[in-house]
């Protein structure tokens, strides 16, 4: 569509309809969702990103959905509930047609004995509290959270899939997708299901550093499957503030990234918004699932969305990205928390 035209989301009075307007909107895969270029992602409203003002991330949600960001995804992964109780105080009192909102089963607590579930009664569970904590009635998308974690592809087939297939049935879901960071293993469990799958996440894999996702974009066009390019940023990677202690680059792709951030402090320039930007351009991702904390990062994120960035600012991004980011040799970190995982598991038995 047209960015002239609203979107189904509008509501007359509660909108701001030039902001409305300035937003670009596409189709999500088949879904006749028409999701803005750029949405809310909550997971730093958990506690992997450090601490936040509970009051200004609730104004930030709010002010994003009238401003016509329109996809809020969020899951009991970040912060066990935390993040999805603090979306629920910002829907309450906005108009359920306003916006679309996404959250998770399958990934849940830090401790590893507890971390995945995908079985059919902790779905069920989770599901349940999902829609208690958010307070609405009825999630639009229902995703499976990590898949490559699940014991094998199997249970997320045989067991996770067809469980939420009966939330959709209910009219407790709309629509039903899978979130990884292997893209390879999102294209498998498509081949492999004859669960509708409308839409998958994709977080980290089309970045100033790596743009792994592009490969398989023709394989999910051809199906009409929705593409979510998340943390675009690179889970803070290629931010100026850098990564969390927990992120799993490589020591010597952060020690680039926080070249290429410096050089950026240097310029006043945020590393982030210029890696928001870069993703950005890519036309074939239906929107760029963004995680928001505060108010600032809602304008800095709107800002580039909108009005992109300056000559200057392009500038700036080609000399990092020839002096640095070039030259990051490992690009990603696949298997590499898997690895961990089934260490920690193992230890366990």
């Amino acid at each position: 569509m047209t960015s002239k035209m609203f979107p189904p989301t509008y509501v007359e009075g509660f909108h701001d309809p030039e902001a409305v307007k300035a937003m670009e909107y596409k189709e999500l895969g088949k879904t006749g969702m028409l999701v803005s270029k750029l949405s809310f992602g909550c997971g730093p409203l958990g506690c992997h990103y450090g601490t936040y003002d509970e009051a200004d991330a609730i104004e930030a949600i709010r002010q994003a959905i009238k401003r016509g960001v329109n996809y809020i995804d969020t899951g009991p992964w970040y912060g066990q509930g935390r993040s999805e109780t603090v979306v629920g105080k910002a829907l309450k009192g906005i108009p359920r047609e306003a916006y679309y909102i996404a959250t998770k089963v399958g990934r849940y607590e830090l401790d590893y004995d507890n971390m995945f579930d995908f079985t059919v009664e902790k779905t069920r569970m989770s599901f349940k509290k999902s829609l208690e904590l958010l307070g609405v009635d009825y999630i639009d998308v229902i995703q499976v959270h990590d898949i490559e974690f699940a014991p094998s592809l199997d249970v997320i087939i045989t067991q996770t899939l067809p469980e939420l297939s009966k939330y959709v049935a209910e009219g407790k879901a709309k629509y039903i997708g899978l979130t990884g960071y292997p893209v390879s293993v999102l294209k498998e469990c498509i081949e492999k299901s004859n669960i509708n799958i409308a839409c998958i996440l994709s977080y980290s894999r089309l970045t100033l550093i790596d743009d792994a996702l592009l490969e398989y974009i023709p394989f999910f066009k051809k199906h009409k499957i929705g593409v979510i390019n998340a943390a675009t940023p690179c889970m803070g990677l290629l931010t100026n503030n850098g990564p969390p202690n927990w992120h799993p680059a490589a020591d010597e792709t952060k020690k680039q990234c926080a070249n290429a951030a410096q050089c950026c402090k240097e310029h006043d320039v945020e590393l982030g918004k210029l890696a928001i930007w870069h993703s950005m351009q890519y036309l074939d991702v239906d929107t760029n699932l963004v995680g928001i904390q505060s108010t600032k990062q809602l304008q800095m994120n709107l800002d580039v969305t909108q009005n992109g960035i300056s000559e200057k600012e392009k500038a700036l991004l080609q000399e990092i990205r020839e002096k640095f980011l070039s030259t990051v040799k490992n690009q990603h970190w696949e298997g590499k928390e898997i690895h961990t995982y089934q260490i920690a598991m193992n230890k366990n038995i």
